[in-house]
């Protein structure tokens, strides 16, 4: 047989599957060229082209799938099947009333989310129509990006970007490497180093590239940007040569070439199948916990509304059972009415009474939330505070329907590159001996001009310890994995780092790799380069010293140190190692240990990043030794890495310390203020990074997430070698919980000094792990319950080496878990983009990463300190103004619509209308909506001031508390009561007294508009008590309604109106204002119905104060001024004769970045109360945050320095 039957079951299985992904491998054909004759079958497979889509609707799908979406919208559909009534039967009011605000709310929000989406649309037809070099024929042509396909030959320039996953073939290099920058997708702006196949790097131009005839067999795509499986097939004789590849051969899409010319790849995946676009999570419609509470409201209101209904059809057929109840004398039946059957009868009647009372739930509230949102956001839109000079930036809003989600976060989960730092790596010193270096100011032991003031530790060396020093500087300079990049001059001449040009710079893997060799430069000893194995390092007297480069030991997370053998040029063999001080101590025999162990102690406390330094002569019989291990070891397939990690541990022993370095990650701007802030707000800040832990680490310190007192707890790949991942998980559990089995929550805020804080570091694979559990650990079900019992209890988590999609997963992981948290996260590259599209609310900073992470987020800020505003002031007031919009609207709408149902037990349930038709409409529209949204967009409880200096503030808002059940309850029962006040106040006070000073009766009409009249003002005047915040725009809108009202009812009644059939109103207002019980009867029962309210907030807030209260309290005590004084709890009065000696005992030590002498001013007021009584204050004598029982505050704090 021409075929055998390995070739027969692949094609089998290609074919007859089903589905080209139940494959697990596929075959790639380079340049599309088939393989020679009797290698194997030639079986093209499909795959899909380039082509990126990351918009949600297309141009035929838009209108029904976004009107499927709203629809789901119990709300859209309720008023749907309303109007759909009013149309069909006839019922006491108008479909316009029902139809114009539904329509007006859908168009607008279909019109908002279709110009999201062609957003996303232009940008996906930027990406995909870029031009493309392609090699077909022997030569580069252009095509689009989308056009790509795989199994093309592609042709990459440097700083030019992946157009899909690439294996790397050739490239400019000699040795067949090539740098790239992989920012966009793990986060990390260093440059990695990536390799082309042995047997191709060679080919350097088309046609060698063209001559290629080869098959690559390579995994199915998969999310995880760290793995890949496959081998190349290389058909250059008779057998052809087959070699494997791993991920350092795969360069993946989005990912930047750089330091190299150019590089030949062919392409193995396109498109959505590219490892990026498989760690991208489609963009959902997001909808805030507030629009939750308003449906569950809507749900009871329509329960209330059913019942309503039933009860009043139900009493009108017990009405009419009397016949002459039923048809009376002046009102026959028409004969088709009474051959109809009586259920239709009952059923129509039902349904007329819900359109009567359906105005219980109010279409306008959806409106006027709507527009709240959208007005809103221009509020963050416009705040100077948020806008970033350096970058001309302001903060952004692309979804405004989440403003109040901002005020509930409890988890926030960061980026760490580009997002709390600048990635910017600077050298501060180093530590030689116990002698301390520090650039220009401290350097061979001689302090240089500027050094005044810098705690050192300084001698000056004698000639054994500037050996020494050299020593260390060389080993700095040649113990890396940096690379030289030139830039040509203005000239086009080449200038080095030698000939004393700035026209060249480092580049690395490491950023602290390259801070380090800029340090050495600025101490003397500059690294040149890496030519032809050979170092260049130029010392301090201008000399070009060169050292050999025989091996690299390469650093990982489990060593934690790296190591090279050089041989100088008297021919001496040195091994330079560097790493963390906890695997550099274990291994040194010698050297001044204990000073530089001071010194690296300090420096850490300091947030300083450190590194040690050591070194070890080699024989050449021990380098022999070492070379013989290390081939051994990499020769190995099977497992190489433990082979390669047990020779490196044989050769890094009996090593000589020679000192240490410090390096300091800048952090951006006021990044460790905003997360101690978002910390003391009661959230809980996770940081998810694509970096390696050590690096990570160390951010988490300086940015104040860990503290030095905080115990770490990990949970990493290091660890789960040593022990199972499920006795590490019982173990960290069991520490955990034997502390916080006694303590309350509160007191795991971090604030209180009596707890232990606990920090937990996590690596990728572990949590795989974790989220995938072995099916054959029987016990492995609850690891995931387990870890987040852990997390729970941790006051901070880090996530390292991370892939996109696992940040995702974390996200969704703490959303799904039982107290089903809002969570936010925040990052600035495409690799966030996943956790953004997967948390409640996702923000995206302006960073050097691309605007991808811009575009795809709810909001997007400048600088990472704009969070801190972004959540603790307009998250707060965005919250508390539309959690009052939501209670309010239901709350008017029920003293609305109650005297309706009282009305329909005194006209025989006929459905009369209580009201006239234009102010059924008018009254959710014009007469209480202008009020209420103003309030909703212009109300401020507290001072923005105190809010950021109180961050504490924001819990009063957690959790939803202002849309509990409670309080919606107390809201509708408030309603409930004001509604019968108004209509049996307006029964019983005219009872006996209907005629108005001519005896003219009132009528129905009239007994109606008193009630609405008092309903307008009294709903009003209650929105008029809630406000804190008074501008000429508040006065304007809310004393401008009521004057509305007034002028439209007199004009409304006064004027005869051609286009009305029939005129039920006129005169009737004028005739109620004539009255003057009318007028008594308007002021009394508006202040009984207000009163109980009244006297309810005035108990509650004696008895049962929250601290927003308080602060209310205080600051209309100090009228305004409480905002200026820093902290709020220093309010303290004057000090007393002799207050300094008896205080004396307890005065602070001042910080060591404080200036001793310092001016102070305290605090005076115009009038002098009792400080010592003073309640409203968030910090109390102990040093707590909470107040003990029965303690007022009676401790003067730190004064109010000037």
């Amino acid at each position: 047989m021409g075929m055998d039957f390995s070739t027969l079951r692949t094609l089998i299985n290609r074919y007859c599957a089903g589905e080209e992904n139940c494959v697990d491998t596929r075959t790639v054909y380079i340049g599309h060229k088939e393989p020679p004759p009797g290698a194997e079958a030639f079986i093209q497979q499909r795959f899909p082209d380039n082509r990126i889509v990351s918009s949600k609707y297309t141009f035929w799908n838009f209108i029904p799938k976004n009107m499927f979406e709203q629809f789901r919208r119990v709300a859209n559909f309720y008023f749907l099947i309303i109007f759909l009534v009013q149309l069909i039967i006839d019922t006491p009011t108008s479909p316009v009333t029902s139809g114009l605000p539904l329509f007006f709310v859908i168009i607008v929000t279909a019109i908002k989310q279709g110009y999201e989406d062609w957003l996303r649309h232009k940008a996906d037809k930027a990406v995909n129509q870029c031009l493309v070099q392609v090699v077909q024929h022997g030569k580069l042509s252009r095509k689009h990006s989308r056009k790509l396909t795989v199994g093309d030959v592609v042709y990459v320039k440097e700083d030019e970007s992946f157009p899909c996953d690439l294996i790397l073939l050739s490239s400019s290099r000699d040795d067949g490497t090539c740098y790239v920058t992989t920012a966009s997708l793990d986060g990390e702006s260093s440059h990695k180093t990536y390799h082309a196949v042995q047997d191709t790097k060679a080919y350097k131009t088309e046609e060698e590239v063209n001559c290629i005839h080869a098959t690559i067999d390579c995994e199915q795509p998969q999310p995880d940007l760290y793995k890949f499986r496959g081998n190349i097939n290389i058909y250059m004789g008779n057998e052809p040569v087959s070699r494997s590849l791993a991920s350092q051969n795969l360069l993946l899409r989005g990912a930047t070439l750089k330091n190299t010319e150019y590089i030949y790849g062919v392409a193995i995946y396109t498109g959505m199948e590219t490892k990026m676009a498989l760690n991208y999570q489609s963009k959902s419609q997001k909808r805030s916990a507030v629009e939750k509470s308003m449906n569950a409201y809507l749900v009871v209101y329509l329960c209330i509304l059913i019942s309503k209904a039933v009860i009043n059809t139900a009493l009108k057929y017990v009405w009419q059972a009397d016949p002459n109840r039923d048809e009376p004398w002046y009102n026959e039946k028409t004969e088709s009415e009474r051959q109809r059957h009586v259920l239709i009868r009952a059923f129509t009647d039902f349904l007329a009474f819900m359109v009567l009372f359906n105005y219980i739930i109010p279409v306008s509230m959806y409106v006027t939330v709507e527009m709240q949102k959208f007005l809103g956001s221009y509020f963050i839109m416009w705040d100077d505070e948020m806008f970033d000079e350096e970058l001309g930036e302001r903060a952004v809003v692309n979804t405004s329907d989440l403003n109040e989600e901002l005020g509930q976060v409890e988890y926030v989960f960061t980026d760490k590159t580009g997002t709390l730092t600048e990635n910017n790596m600077e050298f501060i010193e180093c530590c030689v001996d116990g002698n301390v270096y520090v650039p220009h100011i401290i350097c061979n032991g001689q302090v240089m001009p500027g050094a005044a003031g810098i705690d050192m530790i300084d001698t000056s060396p004698g000639p054994e310890a500037r050996e020494r020093e050299e020593l260390f500087f060389r080993a700095l300079c040649l113990c890396h994995t940096v690379q030289v990049k030139e830039e040509e001059t203005v000239d086009g001449i080449k200038h080095g780092i030698h000939q004393g040009k700035s026209s060249s710079f480092y580049i690395s893997s490491s950023p602290d790799e390259v801070a380090l060799v800029e340090g050495m430069k600025r101490l003397g000893f500059t690294y040149l380069r890496l030519k032809e194995g050979q170092m260049e390092i130029l010392n301090r007297e201008d000399e070009i010293e060169r050292f050999e480069l025989l091996e690299v030991l390469t650093f990982d997370s489990v060593r934690r140190r790296m190591s090279v053998i050089v041989r100088s040029s008297t021919g001496e063999l040195y091994l330079f190692c560097k790493g963390a001080d906890s695997s550099i101590f274990p291994r040194v025999v010698s050297g001044k240990v204990e000073q530089i162990k001071a010194r690296v102690e300090r420096n850490a406390v300091e947030g300083l990043r450190t590194l040690c330094v050591a070194y070890r002569r080699l024989s050449p019989e021990q380098y022999e030794q070492v070379c013989h291990l290390l081939t051994r070891a990499k020769l190995e397939f099977q497992d190489q890495d433990k082979l390669v990690a047990e020779a490196y541990d044989l050769i890094e022993r009996d090593l000589i310390l020679l000192g240490a370095t410090a390096v300091e990650d800048r952090l951006q701007e006021k990044a460790a203020d905003t997360i101690e802030s978002l910390h003391k707000a009661g959230m809980k800040v996770w940081v998810l990074t694509g970096d390696k832990m050590e690096t990570a680490a160390a951010t988490c310190y300086a940015s104040k997430l860990f503290r030095r007192s905080t115990q770490i707890l990990e949970l990493t790949t290091k660890r789960t070698e040593e022990q199972s991942l499920h006795d590490v998980l019982f173990e960290l559990s069991r520490t955990v919980l034997r502390h916080y089995g006694s303590m309350t929550r509160d007191a795991s805020s971090g604030l209180s000094s009596e707890y232990i804080d606990y920090g937990l570091i996590i690596d990728g694979a572990t949590l795989s792990a974790v989220m995938r559990p072995s099916q054959e650990d029987s016990n492995s079900g609850n690891y995931k319950e387990i870890f987040l019992e852990i997390c729970r209890n941790c006051s901070a988590v880090l996530c390292c080496r991370m892939a996109p999609l696992q940040k995702a997963q974390i996200v969704k992981m703490i959303k799904s878990s039982k107290e089903h948290p809002i969570t936010l996260a925040v990052g600035d590259g495409a690799n966030d983009v996943s956790m953004i599209l997967e948390a409640h609310v996702g923000i995206g900073i302006m960073g050097k990463e691309g605007r991808q992470a811009v575009r795809n987020s709810d909001y997007a800020i400048p600088k990472f300190k704009h969070l801190k505003k972004m959540l603790l002031v307009h998250g707060h007031y965005y919250y508390i103004r539309i959690s009052e919009l939501v209670q309010y609207f239901f709350y008017k709408n029920v003293c609305f619509i109650f005297p309706q149902f009282l009305y329909q037990f005194f006209c025989g349930f006929s459905q009369q209308p209580l009201y006239d038709t234009a102010y059924l409409t008018l009254y959710n529209i014009s007469f209480t909506s202008l009020p209420i949204l103003l309030y909703s967009l212009m109300e401020q409880h507290i001072n923005i001031d105190i809010l950021k200096k109180e961050p504490t503030l924001y819990r009063d808002i957690a959790k939803n508390s202002l849309l509990t059940w409670p309080i919606f309850i107390y809201w509708t029962v408030l309603g409930v009561y004001d509604a019968i006040v108004m209509f049996f106040g307006v029964y019983f006070l005219f009872d006996n007294t209907t005629f108005t000073s001519n005896g003219q009766m009132f009528g129905n009409w009239t007994f109606g508009t008193l009630v609405f009249t008092v309903l307008v003002f009294t709903v009003t005047f209650k929105l008029v008590l809630d406000t804190h915040y008074w501008t000429w725009i508040n006065h304007f809108v809310i004393w401008g309604s009521l004057v509305f009202f007034v002028v439209f009812s007199l004009l409304w009644g006064g004027i005869i109106w051609p286009f009305l059939n029939y005129q039920r109103m006129y005169y009737v207002f004028m005739q109620m204002l004539s009255s003057g019980p009318a007028w008594l009867s308007i002021i009394l029962l508006i202040t009984a119905s207000l009163l109980p309210d009244v006297v309810k907030k005035v108990f509650w807030r004696a008895l049962w104060p929250t601290n927003t209260e308080r602060i209310q309290s205080a600051d209309k005590l100090y009228k305004g001024q409480l905002s200026e004084f820093t902290p709020l709890a220093a309010l303290h009065p004057p000090p007393r004769t002799g207050d300094h000696q008896r205080g004396s005992g307890t005065q602070r030590n001042p910080r060591r970045s404080e200036t001793p002498n310092k001016k102070i001013m305290f605090t005076r007021w115009q009038r002098a109360p009792d400080y010592r009584t003073f309640t409203p204050l968030l910090r109390f004598t102990d040093g707590s945050r909470h107040p003990r029982p029965g303690n007022a505050y009676n401790g003067a704090g730190p004064e109010t320095s000037v």
